[in-house]
């Protein structure tokens, strides 16, 4: 699993870059900077969950929810962001704050489980 969240890590702050710099030279750019700024932050953040795979921190079940809703939540708000500032469209109704509220979801996840851990002292799985 931590190959994946490494992969998704590489492929999260490559677009986030990519996207950047699109942003700098096209006419809708501002559209796009909250897309790559999302993708950004959330490429460390997934490369840090790959560190909590290999340190048995967290059980990778756990992991693997919270990431989900990261890769999902990523792919509707950074996708729709674009989509509407190249191509003119929406992927589909409410797909970014669909995705906002995936990614907010996520970070809560790790926030309780992380309670859990605290009230429990042990793994979270």
């Amino acid at each position: 699993m931590a190959g994946w969240l490494i992969f998704f890590g590489g492929l999260s702050g490559a677009l986030g870059v990519s996207l950047s710099a699109v942003a700098a030279h096209h006419p809708n750019g501002s559209a796009l900077v909250s897309g790559a700024q999302m993708l950004l932050f959330h490429a460390s953040a997934f490369l840090a969950l790959g560190a909590l795979v290999r340190l048995e921190v967290l059980g990778a079940r756990t992991i693997a929810i919270g990431a989900l809703l990261w890769a999902v939540g990523l792919a509707l708000f950074a996708g729709d962001l674009s989509w509407r500032a190249l191509a003119g469209g929406r992927l589909f109704a409410n797909a970014a704050p669909i995705g906002g509220s995936l990614l907010i979801a996520g970070w809560l996840w790790f926030m309780i489980t992380g309670l859990i851990s605290l009230l429990g002292g042990r793994k979270s799985d």
